[in-house]
């Protein structure tokens, strides 16, 4: 099993020196707004990912007017002791140690210590772009399996590599053909791992979506899920060189696994323009449970789950549902924020979950 015991968090975000201690599996969060919940939330998700949930610059994680941030926090890892260690020194390259080990890279941290967050914002999974989608299926990957992750790296540095060329063709006038091809070349092989692995991986994951719809909405809907790529259809060489008059006008590169999508489907019609608000909320929970279950599956032990300010995005129902199946069918350690104590405690209270309760000030 896979816990966190301690936090120490020093000037990230709102906080300046403050430790927290988690005794339970179960631990609420309650607090009125603006009072740290989530950054408690997004300070744990850190010590995970190397990064934060919510923001792309780390200067954004700086407290106010502070210089840097450091994060420790101590982990219990299928039953050994592990301290992570977090120092960000403002301008200067971010450090992440493990039991004193400094990373050489920091992607090698990614999928030692799983996790799984739930925002109100990821309803973007659904209602946003492809992009929200991709980010969705590599989150997942990338913490399963570390060559995928490389792949995924070395994918974008030449994908922006080959854009680059397409634009400085368009200002010079002139083509490289050459280049271009080396660069096409280079593409192949990190493009083609990534559809493949997405590819297999989706033959596995979508049909748990629709179990866990049907499992938090209490209704066979008619929800259908797809996975869309173009190298579906032919081969990456021969899209790559279709597409490169295409690519030249455009000044950037139409297709790839960079386009992939997951189609949501609610009956014929698309899901994001048809689905109520209920139904959003209800995918959006399937879409985050299994990827939770993917992860246990493949890890052998569940993810630390991280649930923001989830009690206002459902009924009382589909709530109940949800924390049925997170608190009690499953071993791992869940947080829960919300900005009501009563309601916190009357939940875990029906359904007897032995839990801890921090309230924030």
């Amino acid at each position: 099993m896979l816990s966190i015991r301690k936090i120490i968090i020093t000037h990230f975000k709102n906080y300046e020196i403050t430790s927290f201690s988690f005794n339970h599996s179960v631990i609420g969060i309650c607090g009125l707004n603006g009072v740290g919940k989530t950054n408690l939330l997004d300070a744990i998700y850190y010590c995970c990912f190397t990064k934060s949930y919510f923001t792309v610059s780390d200067a954004l994680n700086i407290g106010f007017n502070k210089s840097g941030f450091r994060l420790e926090a101590d982990f219990i890892n299928r039953e050994n002791e592990q301290k992570v260690v977090c120092i960000h020194r403002g301008q200067a390259k971010k450090e992440f140690y493990v039991n004193e080990v400094l990373y050489d890279k920091l992607s090698k941290h990614i999928g030692q210590f799983p996790a799984v967050m739930v925002a109100p914002d990821d309803v973007d999974i659904i209602t946003g772009s492809s992009e929200m989608r991709r980010k969705y299926l590599d989150t997942i990957l990338c913490q399963l399996d570390a060559e995928y992750l490389s792949q995924l790296i070395t994918y974008n540095k030449v994908l922006q590599q080959r854009n680059s060329l397409l634009k400085n063709e368009a200002e010079k006038g002139s083509h490289d053909d050459a280049l271009l091809e080396i660069i096409d070349n280079q593409l192949l092989v990190p493009g083609n791992y990534i559809f493949q692995k997405r590819n297999e991986f989706c033959e596995k994951l979508l049909p748990l979506i629709g179990q866990f719809y049907t499992q938090i909405a209490s209704a066979d809907e008619d929800v259908r899920i797809y996975y869309e790529s173009n190298l579906t259809t032919e081969s990456f060489e021969i899209l790559l060189k279709k597409n490169r008059q295409k690519d030249r006008i455009l000044q950037r590169t139409n297709g790839g696994i960079h386009k992939d999508d997951l189609k949501l489907m609610l009956g014929e019609q698309t899901f994001k323009n048809t689905a109520s608000q209920g139904q959003r909320k209800s995918l959006l929970f399937a879409l985050k449970l299994a990827e939770y279950e993917m992860i246990k599956i493949k890890k052998g032990f569940p993810p630390l789950l991280l649930l923001d300010d989830v009690f206002e995005k459902l009924d009382s129902q589909r709530m109940n549902n949800l924390l049925h199946w997170v608190c009690k069918e499953n071993s791992g350690q869940v947080f829960i924020t919300d900005t009501h104590r009563e309601r916190l405690s009357r939940s875990f209270a029906e359904l007897n979950i032995d839990g801890e309760i921090l309230e924030l000030e």
